[in-house]
């Protein structure tokens, strides 16, 4: 489906004070270093309201963006090389467009396709020089209804899905006149992560699997309910004699996990399969990070399913098992050698032989941002990645929406396991 997309303005947002001199070059970790060349696409829905017009709410968003990237100002500044952002204020690209439909056609079809046409740019878009993108574009859709999308795209190598969350969550607060307390923003993590020279490790992860999304890769949305996911927690736990109970995550992506090597077997025979897990660290450390942090402040937790039979208990276990294991302790040897750069290599190398990535965005505050006309009533994403979920909350926050990138093919047996007919509903309306 076509969107009829009329833009109304296009400008550049600066930070309302100048970035000081002495803060001009902010200094990527080997963690932003080894994020991937894509933007972190966020789209908030809200519903429509009758007491604050158009040009009113206009003006407010960007006033606030300005005051807030005061506090996120690397987001106005640019790429300068793998090792440094030059934070020179050049500024947000922020966008205004009239859609000629309501709302509820977005919302009732909700198809990638669809929420593409609302972004600022496209998340996957290459640039010859690193220095070439804005790092934060905003584009803010008024719908005939009313109702609106403010769209949000930033790029990855300074902000994780957490990071991202806090940044739209402060921008929001700040447009509520509430106080805030961002001395924490800006944390040099390079004390702990150290850059490297990571000369071709994307180019190694695109050589192997196309991993930013070949045209031939479909994305779908599989909506998992707060009582199913309850349901699907319990069966997983109550197996044998142990008394492991999964998380919500850990259930959802076992389930899925399952799914995928039940449709790649061959002749019956089970075909070992690796899952790779983003796993924040901020609360991990110790002492704990700051959870406004911006930058990417997680690394990857790799399972192997093996060759035996496998069930959803099993692969629970699994995947709680890599994840469990990243401690203060562990990340601290871990990345303070050459072991981080290894498994990056081999994650490299384990996506040409069939791994699938999982990235958890539940409990981020994406749906506690209110600009002041109330929550948003959906929030999604738009990324399409091979081989790839993003797990995002429902707006009730129980149950998980999974945003899951496949080819045609293996996308056409993931819909119809018994598993995931079981326990998902694929793509339905609010």
């Amino acid at each position: 489906m076509e969107l009829k997309v009329e833009f109304i303005s296009r400008e550049t947002i600066k930070p309302s004070s100048p970035t000081s001199h002495h803060l001009r070059t902010h200094k990527l970790s080997l963690l932003d270093q080894q994020a991937p060349p894509v933007y972190v696409p966020i789209l908030l829905f809200y519903s429509p309201i009758t007491d604050i017009n158009p040009t009113k709410k206009s003006g407010l968003l960007k006033n606030s963006l300005s005051k807030t990237l005061t506090y996120f100002y690397p987001f106005a500044g640019r790429i300068k090389d793998c090792y440094t952002i030059d934070c020179n204020d050049e500024g947000a690209t922020y966008i205004e467009a009239q859609i000629d439909s309501d709302m509820s056609v977005v919302l009732k079809e909700r198809g990638i396709d669809l929420l593409l046409q609302l972004l600022p740019c496209d998340p996957l878009e290459k640039f010859p020089e690193p220095s070439a993108p804005v790092i934060l574009a905003v584009q803010v859709n008024y719908f005939s209804c009313g109702g609106m999308a403010i769209c949000v795209c930033i790029r990855h190598v300074v902000a994780d899905a957490s990071a991202a969350a806090s940044f739209v969550k402060t921008w929001a607060e700040v447009a509520s006149g509430i106080d805030i307390e961002a001395d924490a923003v800006i944390y040099d993590c390079t004390h702990l992560f150290p850059p490297e020279k990571l000369s071709g490790l994307w180019k190694s992860f695109e050589m192997n699997l196309n991993a930013l999304g070949p045209p031939e890769v479909v994305t779908k949305r599989f909506v998992f309910d707060g009582s199913k996911i309850a349901s699907l927690r319990n069966e997983i736990g109550n197996i044998g004699l142990c008394l492991y109970r999964p998380t919500r995550v850990e259930a959802v992506s076992s389930l899925i996990w399952n799914a995928l090597i039940a449709g790649d077997a061959e002749n019956d025979e089970i075909v070992p399969m690796h899952v790779i897990t983003a796993v924040n660290l901020r609360k991990r450390m110790n002492p704990p990070l700051p959870q406004l942090c911006m930058g990417n402040i997680f690394v990857v937790s790799m399972a192997n399913s093996g060759a035996k039979t496998t069930s959803c208990h099993s692969l629970a276990e699994k995947v709680h098992e890599s994840i469990w294991k990243i401690n203060d302790e562990h990340v601290r040897q871990y990345c303070g050698s050459d072991a981080y750069l290894n498994v990056m290599k081999n994650a490299a190398a384990e996506l040409g032989r069939g791994a699938f990535t999982f990235s958890s965005w539940c409990r981020f505050p994406y749906y506690d941002t209110d600009f002041g006309w109330g929550r948003p009533v959906w929030v999604g994403t738009a990324l399409k990645l091979n081989k790839f979920a993003i797990l995002l909350d429902t707006s009730d926050r129980i149950g998980i929406e999974a945003w899951i990138g496949l080819p045609k093919e293996e996308m056409m047996k993931l819909q119809q396991d018994p598993g995931i007919l079981a326990y998902a509903s694929f793509n339905p309306t609010i």
